[in-house]
């Protein structure tokens, strides 16, 4: 459940109505609250008035972007970059993600950002093997399958992976793809994937990762190096 500050006490509720369903405590929702925007009047701002209500009664300093963010005056990178950028900011010190803010003040962070672009990395999830391998530069290559997600990825690329709380940051070095791993493997150096396992070991360990459908889409071969140390 995602939801602003001022939803805390409605836990109750909710808790009472999953706990007469039988609700498990173990299925209970985890709660993320955000904090709460605030109009200049210091109420809660509600957005689902405001639509009804149309543009034209918008209250002052309450950007028209903040309710259509097809109106963000930049590009949606952009618009995402800021973003990214003020929640960041909000979260060097935890207590800010506790506040309310008004919608001046969330204006004026939003375009308080430094004009160098803000470097979006690819987050990858990983083994604890093969995250160790990496942190420790002896993995060069990460294998993947070739889906969606995988072909937006390019030479120079950032991707960070993360395993148990711990993430590393790396630099695609080049990006080369494949129809099978067995082709794959035909043309990478085996202990550039993982220098303590057989070329077979790894078909085997991959081929449990990934069914035949999956492998079906292409393996890409990335190779990868560190661009910071492990934070660990």
């Amino acid at each position: 459940m995602m939801k602003g500050g001022d939803w805390a006490f409605g836990c109750q509720l909710v808790d009472g109505a999953l706990g007469a369903l039988n609700t498990p405590p173990a299925h209970m929702p985890i709660r993320v609250f955000t904090p709460q925007v605030l109009a200049p009047t210091g109420a809660k701002l509600s957005k689902s008035l405001l639509r009804e209500q149309d543009k034209g009664a918008l209250p002052a300093d309450v950007e028209p972007w903040m309710l259509d963010t097809t109106v963000w005056p930049g590009s949606i990178d952009n618009y995402v970059d800021s973003l990214v950028w003020m929640v960041s900011e909000l979260l060097t010190d935890p207590k800010h993600f506790f506040r309310s803010f008004t919608v001046k003040e969330l204006g004026r962070l939003m375009t308080q950002r430094p004009p160098e672009p803000v470097v979006r990395a690819h987050e990858m999830g990983i083994y604890k093997r093969y995250f160790d391998l990496i942190a420790a530069g002896r993995k060069t290559t990460e294998i993947r399958v070739n889906d969606s997600s995988r072909r937006k990825i390019k030479e120079g690329s950032l991707i960070r992976f993360r395993c148990q709380g711990d993430e590393v940051l790396t630099r695609v070095t080049r990006v080369t793809r494949y129809d099978t791993f067995d082709e794959m493997f035909d043309h990478e150096e085996v202990a550039s994937v993982n220098p303590l396992a057989t070329r077979d070991e790894q078909l085997a360990n991959i081929r449990q990762i990934y069914p035949p459908e999956r492998e079906a889409l292409g393996v890409v071969a990335l190779g990868i190096e560190l661009v910071d140390p492990p934070s660990f």
